[in-house]
């Protein structure tokens, strides 16, 4: 990432401080960095579900590689404050992407490689969700906070999508789904390569704060409502993706659609979370009080899980859109929450660590549960009303988490 040539002292020294805007060349080696690193952040998870089907992987492993990511990046999150204290932010997302890139080597070589490279690419992307509204909010102005939240949703779905269709005919291609695991490698490649030439410059230090922590009598995040509020959102937000993303591919078979066409939804649910993601952090950002956007990404996902539930095969991919602009906008509107609601660099780092340690540990249990449910009914609407349902009751836990009543 380029570096800001703001003095590092006075940056460390001014909690919440925002650098000043680097030259026009610098200014872009950051932009194109970013974009680089959100075009891989995630992609190998949008993999299994299309080749499930034919890989011939089984439920028990599909269930598995749909719990490992959101268990890992919960489990992980807390290191990214670590990380940030004694990296910065820049060198940080730096060396998280080169473990980006030897987790998605690892996936390939086999079967025990698949599940192992599962666990490094997702404890890499652990710090990546943390670090990546903090350096935002530091190198950016409040008011291009929106749009490059929204340019890193966009990219991150846009990154995914290419990948999920190209999987199934590579595999078809090739008669294994290890090549199809290998292309994960190449974003993967670009988004350590984007930053690498930044990191002459000194980054900025934080001050040693550990993320969480009492400063200037605020108490610890995890004492504030806030913060419960950013976990409960994120959490079952994230909850409807994975489990979406593990297992829609199988809903769309089971409901009449070919192996093919399947991948093809899977592609068209990525395009629409790139979509959502890249509108609802444009929008959100612009206001003060985000509860209306919060509102409308819940019930817009929910209009979508019910669409599938209720809606004639010929309209499942129209559904699949909805429902793919609706999760985009749950994954990518808490960035600007976090930004927003947080006081300094160091609240944004807590408030972020936290509602993605406890969100993404909630949302690991979304496929299993899932893939429990369809065992016990044969069929996927009991899932479906599951999820519409822990989406509209999940409505006003997520409130306090829009609005900032100072």
């Amino acid at each position: 990432m380029a570096a800001s040539p703001a003095s590092p002292t006075a940056t460390a020294a001014v909690p919440g401080h925002r650098s000043a805007p680097p030259a026009a060349g610098a200014g872009a080696l950051l932009v194109v960095g970013f974009v680089l690193m959100s075009l891989n952040t995630r992609v190998a998870f949008g993999q299994i579900g299309p080749l499930a089907p034919v890989a011939g992987f089984s439920p028990a492993m599909v269930s598995l590689l749909g719990l490992l990511p959101p268990l890992c990046m919960g489990a992980f999150a807390p290191l990214a404050a670590v990380v940030r204290r004694r990296l910065g932010e820049e060198r940080g997302l730096w060396w998280a992407s080169l473990v980006l890139v030897a987790g998605a080597v690892l996936r390939m070589l086999s079967m025990p490689g698949l599940f192992a490279g599962t666990v490094v690419v997702s404890a890499a992307t652990a710090v990546v969700n943390v670090l990546i509204p903090v350096l935002v909010r530091k190198r950016f102005p409040r008011e291009r906070v929106g749009a490059m939240m929204g340019l890193y949703a966009l990219s991150m779905g846009a990154g995914s999508a290419l990948v999920a269709a190209m999987v199934v005919p590579v595999a078809q291609a090739a008669g294994s789904w290890q090549p199809a695991i290998g292309l994960a490698i190449v974003p993967a490649v670009l988004a350590a390569a984007g930053p690498t030439p930044q990191l002459r410059h000194r980054p900025a230090r934080p001050a040693p704060v550990a993320a969480g922590t009492e400063r200037a009598g605020r108490p610890h995040v995890a004492r504030t409502g806030l913060a419960w509020s950013l976990t409960a959102f994120f959490g079952v937000q994230t909850l409807a993706f994975y489990t979406t993303l593990a297992w829609l591919p199988s809903i769309l078979v089971q409901a009449g659609l070919d192996r093919g066409a399947a991948g093809t939804g899977q592609a068209l649910l990525i395009c629409g979370v790139a979509a959502g993601g890249f509108a609802a952090p444009v929008l959100a950002a612009k206001r003060t009080d985000q509860r209306p956007h919060i509102l409308a990404t819940i019930l817009i996902c929910a209009a979508g899980f019910t669409g599938l539930l209720l809606a004639p095969t010929g309209t499942a991919m129209l559904w699949v859109v909805v429902l793919g602009i609706g999760l985009g906008a749950g994954q990518a509107l808490p960035g600007v929450l976090y930004a927003h609601r947080g006081s300094d660099h160091d609240h944004v780092t807590a408030l972020s660590t936290m509602a993605q340690t406890g969100g993404f540990l909630l949302a690991a249990t979304g496929p299993v549960l899932a893939s429990a449910l369809h065992s016990a009914t044969g069929a996927w609407t009991a899932p479906l009303a599951a999820l519409t349902a822990t989406l509209l009751i999940c409505t006003a836990t997520s409130m306090r988490a829009g609005h900032d009543p100072k």
